[in-house]
């Protein structure tokens, strides 16, 4: 666990969706670093790009750390160390790592030291359980739990700009708790990856699977 995801929506609908509040509790928007590697999907697999949410302050030193981007980058951690030319060369399995050894693996303890924190989002996650005496598996979407407000289906004023700039009211963001590090190969650019930090699963789901993955708040705007 976590082997599949989705994160379905369009780039502008996925920005408004990240809104929040900024160090002066104003509304904002989060930018976009390498907007066109973001390609929207129902399934998405290790080593595709997901989109994650972070601090501007991991890319510019005088930020303000409040002030947060949405990044699309590769799922699967590959640590700064790695020496190969070709990620695909890795030869451990870095989609996930367990909260409870994550200081345990230099992999994932040298970027949580250097505070390379992320907020993985998704529309959910797909997870499979065995059926029992079969060879069969029952596919489930977990996802959080979503609800209307009063502006969903209104039409008065819904269609201004400042609405579909500051006002989401649709699906809820699934966001998970992350790590990330950036690996420079022999040739060619840096290449940005990431972990989902996992958990036990709590009881709705350890049915399911015994591991889920770290549900993180966003203050939202």
């Amino acid at each position: 666990m976590c082997g599949r995801t989705s994160c379905h929506l369009p780039r502008d609908a996925l920005t408004r969706a990240c809104a929040y509040l900024d160090r002066q509790g104003r509304r904002q928007l989060p930018q976009w670093r390498d907007p066109d590697k973001y390609c929207p999907s129902y399934n998405k697999s290790p080593q595709s790009s997901s989109p994650v949410l972070l601090s501007r302050l991991h890319f510019e030193k005088d930020a303000d750390s409040s002030d947060r981007i949405i990044f699309p980058m590769r799922w699967g951690l590959v640590p700064s160390w790695f020496k190969e030319s070709d990620p695909s060369k890795l030869q451990f399995n870095t989609s996930n790592c367990r909260s409870d050894t994550i200081m345990e693996k230099q992999s994932f303890k040298a970027p949580l030291g250097k505070g390379r924190r992320c907020v993985v989002l998704a529309d959910g996650f797909y997870e499979w359980q065995r059926c029992q005496g079969t060879n069969q598996r029952q596919p489930y979407f977990i996802y959080f739990p979503q609800s209307k407000t009063e502006k969903s289906g209104e039409n008065s004023g819904s269609d201004s700009l400042n609405n579909k700039e500051e006002v989401w009211d649709n699906w809820r963001l699934l966001t998970m708790a992350g790590i990330f590090d950036c690996w420079e190969p022999p040739k060619g650019e840096r290449l940005y990856s990431y972990s989902i930090i996992t958990v036990d699963s709590c009881r709705g789901l350890s049915d399911i699977h015994s591991r889920s993955p770290r549900q993180v708040a966003v203050v939202k705007g």
